[in-house]
């Protein structure tokens, strides 16, 4: 079933439409959330809220718009609303990096060598994400993490078009200056 019957069933208060649409989005937008208040369990939380929001005003969504920009939206003002609570200070002062990722070992895995390497190039770029405002960051996480077009992020974000292409640019120039500023952090580009 598509994604637009899906919308439409649950609009109807269809229960199953709900859990399909959980399935389709769980992973995407709590990894979202997670990059935006970079917690875990308060993730987690915006994540449930999300859905109840979702559920609550499903009747207001326009399906002439994206449902993924408007589920985005609806996700990025509740942890907007839980980061004026918490912390006093502006939403786009740079944050405190987050913890690295483990890395597993299969049997046919890299070099230990080459997975140092790749996990130092990995700690690297967290460091210098954690170290961009949030206004970058978030524009970043929505571009390539994400997967999604320049227009959905301008939905999301409630934001003109050149806004977010702006945000972008500045984003990956601050990244760039960022990485080549220390020596050896560079970033191997792939062929």
């Amino acid at each position: 079933m598509g994604l637009e019957s899906e919308v439409a069933r649950l609009r109807q208060s269809d229960p199953e439409a709900l859990g399909r649409l959980l399935d389709r989005y769980q992973h995407r937008l709590y990894r979202y959330l997670c990059r935006l208040v970079r917690n875990p369990q308060t993730a987690e939380d915006l994540f449930q809220q999300t859905w109840v929001r979702v559920i609550e005003r499903i009747r207001q969504y326009d399906p002439s718009r994206s449902f993924e920009a408007w589920l985005f939206s609806v996700a990025r003002n509740l942890a907007i609303d839980h980061l004026r609570r918490r912390q006093p200070e502006a939403l786009d002062e740079p944050m405190p990096s987050g913890a690295t990722r483990g890395e597993r070992l299969a049997a046919d895995a890299p070099s230990s060598l080459d997975l140092l390497l790749a996990r130092e190039r990995d700690e690297r770029l967290a460091e210098a994400l954690a170290g961009l405002s949030a206004i970058y960051s978030e524009v970043l996480t929505l571009r390539f993490e994400e997967e999604m077009k320049l227009e959905e992020i301008a939905q999301v974000l409630e934001a003109p078009l050149s806004t977010v292409k702006t945000r972008l640019r500045r984003a990956i120039e601050a990244l760039r200056r960022t990485l080549e500023a220390r020596p050896g952090a560079s970033i191997p580009r792939e062929s």
